[in-house]
């Protein structure tokens, strides 16, 4: 699957794109992921992406042009749809994820992070198809926005994680009728006083389902 990430500041992906399973999947071709720096297409001598906003008020919003011109060269390589990263947003969840997963794994998505006060409104009204939150608060920019939602879609997508079947049973899953999952113990059997609950060492199959089933919340 195909991500492409628009934003001012390329470099804030590095260590993220660079570690452990997402690298992997990358190496693996099992995920593409393009960075591109939206201050390579404005048309300002100074590369300036920013500017007031009309009609006053506080910070300084990211101009149309630069946006508008970074996702028209984008397009031509990636035909999903452009998302852009807002509390104003839908509201990310795992059921989300997974629809998003499914439906542009082939075509893949191109991620907008704003930053400052926001984008212009005609940035959004010409090049973004829809808008995603991933909580009621408000950061200074849409890199890590888009960074958990190229985590939360990357890992549903078969292969990437080893196990297919550990982004099947997990917290808000269907298999868990979106409920938390329950807890997990590895060695040793106990730690600082606190034992392994004994139906888990037990081998019994059948008595571990119905334990964990219990434990959902």
């Amino acid at each position: 699957m195909r991500f492409d990430l628009l934003t001012i500041f390329p470099e804030i992906f590095d260590s993220y794109i660079g570690e452990s399973i997402i690298k992997r999947a990358i190496k693996d071709h099992k995920l593409e992921i393009v960075v591109h720096d939206i201050r390579k297409y404005t048309k300002d001598k100074h590369q300036k992406v920013d500017a007031p906003p009309y009609g006053g008020g506080a910070g300084m919003l990211m101009m149309a042009q630069p946006i508008y011109d970074c996702v028209q060269a984008v397009k031509k390589l990636n035909k999903g749809p452009v998302i852009y990263m807002s509390p104003k947003g839908k509201m990310l969840t795992q059921n989300y994820g997974q629809t998003l997963a499914k439906k542009y794994q082939k075509s893949g998505l191109i991620l907008l992070c704003g930053r400052y006060e926001g984008i212009d409104q005609r940035a959004i009204d010409l090049c973004v198809d829809f808008e995603i939150s991933i909580g009621k608060y408000v950061l200074t920019g849409g890199e890590l926005p888009a960074m958990v939602l190229l985590d939360t879609i990357s890992r549903l997508i078969p292969g990437i994680l080893g196990d297919d079947y550990s982004s099947e049973e997990e917290t808000f899953s269907k298999v868990l009728d979106g409920k938390k999952e329950y807890p997990h113990y590895t060695r040793p059997e106990e730690f600082m006083g606190l034992k392994v609950p004994e139906v888990l060492i037990s081998g019994h199959h059948a008595n571990i389902k119905k334990w964990r089933k219990d434990q959902l919340k």
